[in-house]
């Protein structure tokens, strides 16, 4: 299946239940079989059933991935919280089985760093698990580098794989 036979647009409140489930889902598929804590990480985030509400802060913005009307995927950038730097996180990036293996989480980075260049932040920040491999060498591609510690305070304290990419700022050109 292409890329073509999915929709990837900005979140809306109405994507909240299937965004939600499908994150869920995703660390169910993901964490249960190798016995890994879901504690500290974003499945038990408080406003993960409110999303839409959640980026519609000033520079932030949440892609969902749609097929057929049904919400198989996401990612979203937003200011990291807790730091004065002028940092932003890729932050929600998961994808039900049915959107892996189709280019859709590089198409997804994609959109989420130039819109955090948009916004004109310095650096964009991530954080993972150790076992998300496949993950780990998508964000090395786009030039995320890992870190000894990590940054701000994104409430997930099992998330033990820290990266951050320096972000190009956007040429300002006058068209003439």
């Amino acid at each position: 299946m292409s890329q073509s036979a999915f929709t990837i647009r900005e979140i809306t409140e109405k994507d909240n239940p299937g965004i939600a489930r499908a994150i869920r889902s995703v660390f169910e598929e993901l964490f249960d079989p190798i016995g890994y804590s879901k504690k500290g990480t974003a499945y038990e985030d408080v406003f993960l059933d409110r999303l839409y509400q959640v980026y519609q802060t000033p520079r932030s913005v949440y892609f969902v991935v749609e097929k057929n009307g049904e919400i198989i995927g996401g990612a979203g950038i937003k200011q990291l919280d807790a730091t004065k730097e002028n940092i932003c996180e890729l932050q929600k990036m998961y994808f039900l089985p049915k959107a892996r293996g189709l280019g859709l989480g590089a198409k997804m980075i994609g959109l989420c760093l130039d819109k955090a260049k948009e916004f004109a932040f310095e650096q964009c920040y991530l954080e993972t698990m150790p076992f998300m491999q496949d993950a780990q060498k998508l964000y090395k591609k786009f030039g995320f580098e890992y870190i000894d510690e990590p940054m701000g305070n994104t409430g997930h304290c099992s998330c033990p794989v820290w990266m951050l990419k320096k972000l190009d700022k956007i040429s300002q050109q006058k068209s003439t």
